[in-house]
């Protein structure tokens, strides 16, 4: 490149030819000067001297490497780190020690470190704590409450929020209080438009669950999944990442809209919400492609409140330092061999018993049965308004 400047090309022709930068032709045509390039120094190396100025020498470095040899085979307490060789280095008189940093560097550059990297596991499957979701066979549809959105000049409202897990389906309703049976007609909208999932999850919130105050309660939102063979999921209290997927819809939901858009009434707010809903599920379509089929809700169906909960209920909980659980207002043993673990109860409310499987988010495909326990529910009517 030097020489076919020398000899009257351009600096871009010259570029072209090489096919390098102009400015890479003009840095090594200004490194070669006037010389002869017989002797110009045209290696690629860096600016400075070959060794900085400030650099511990190499008999400091072996001294280091050898009291650390030292201490870990001698030291009382058993200390050979960087601070250790600093203490026995001012001990035995040695001028212009270095610092504790630049001790720490010069076994690291030696590889004398015994420091263990923290172990990055993968992450468990979506859905890993129920198989058949976990496995792609069947849907789950989270649902969650954003509370208290206060409309300037008018009311305050809650938003329950709905999203599916393999499929992305997502759902936003906005109402002013929110309610079990208000709830109850949002559920409905949503399998009748979309079809039905397998499972149903919830947090704890009595909308959700029933009255906690009373043993045996089953709300109405879990007595319409049983009546549709939705499997109802309660997420275990206080216990983060169960929730991930509806919780991360919210985030996404108030700072693309609610913080973006000035909604002037509920229905205003409703208005806006279906178009981002809309918006949103067209984005996501593709994921619907991999998602389990979700099939179609009973046309004739008709919700009886009066009717004796069938079905399955799914908990999930931790165990205390007895290996004990709470769930449907009673205590259960579950072993103690499980103390402060995770656990899903599986109500089987035709068979009367309650399953308890261990859970590990380390090994997620290992659920044991931990024990069984009998559970006759009173069939008692619902108490609430129908």
């Amino acid at each position: 490149m030097v020489q076919a400047v020398r000899d009257g090309a351009s600096v871009r022709a010259v570029a072209r030819r090489f096919g390098v930068s102009p400015s890479t032709v003009v840095n090594w045509t200004h490194r070669a000067t006037d010389k002869r390039l017989d002797r110009c120094v045209l290696d690629d190396r860096r600016r400075g001297a070959p060794r900085p100025w400030n650099r511990t020498s190499a008999s400091v470095e072996r001294r280091i490497l050898r009291l650390r040899r030292e201490l870990r085979e001698h030291s009382v307490l058993g200390e050979y780190g960087a601070d250790a060789i600093g203490q026995a280095l001012r001990e035995a008189g040695c001028g212009n020690i270095p610092s504790r940093a630049t001790i720490a560097r010069i076994l690291v550059r030696h590889g004398a470190t015994d420091g263990h990297r923290r172990v990055r596991r993968p992450p468990p499957p979506t859905g890993w704590y129920l198989p058949a979701v976990a496995a792609g066979q069947a849907e789950l549809d989270c649902f969650d409450f954003v509370e208290d959105l206060k409309i300037a000049d008018g009311p305050l409202l809650d938003l329950l929020t709905a999203t599916s897990l393999h499929g992305g389906l997502v759902d936003a309703w906005a109402m002013a209080g929110r309610n079990a049976k208000s709830t109850v007609n949002c559920l409905l909208q949503r399998w009748q438009r979309d079809g039905l999932p397998g499972y149903a999850q919830f947090d704890n919130d009595t909308v959700f669950q029933g009255a906690h105050q009373f043993p045996d309660a089953i709300g109405r939102v879990s007595r319409l999944c049983l009546a549709l063979g939705v499997i109802p999921v309660f997420a275990p209290p206080r216990e983060p990442g169960f929730q991930n997927p509806v919780e991360a819809f919210n985030g996404l939901w108030q700072a693309k809209l609610w913080q973006r858009v000035h909604c002037s009434s509920q229905r205003h707010l409703q208005a806006q919400s279906d178009r981002y809903v809309a918006a949103h599920r067209a984005r996501s379509a593709r994921r619907r492609d991999r998602a389990p089929q979700r099939p179609a809700m009973p046309q004739r169906f008709r919700f009886d409140l009066r009717a004796p909960a069938r079905g399955m209920l799914i908990y999930l909980r931790r165990t205390d330092a007895a290996g004990r659980t709470q769930l449907l207002g009673h205590s259960f043993q579950v072993s103690a061999q499980w103390p402060h673990r995770l656990v899903r109860c599986e109500v089987d409310l035709r068979a009367h018993r309650i399953r308890f499987y261990g859970l590990r988010r380390r090994a997620p495909d290992q659920q044991p049965l931990l024990n069984s326990a009998a559970y006759h529910r009173p069939d008692k009517p619902f108490a609430g308004d129908p």
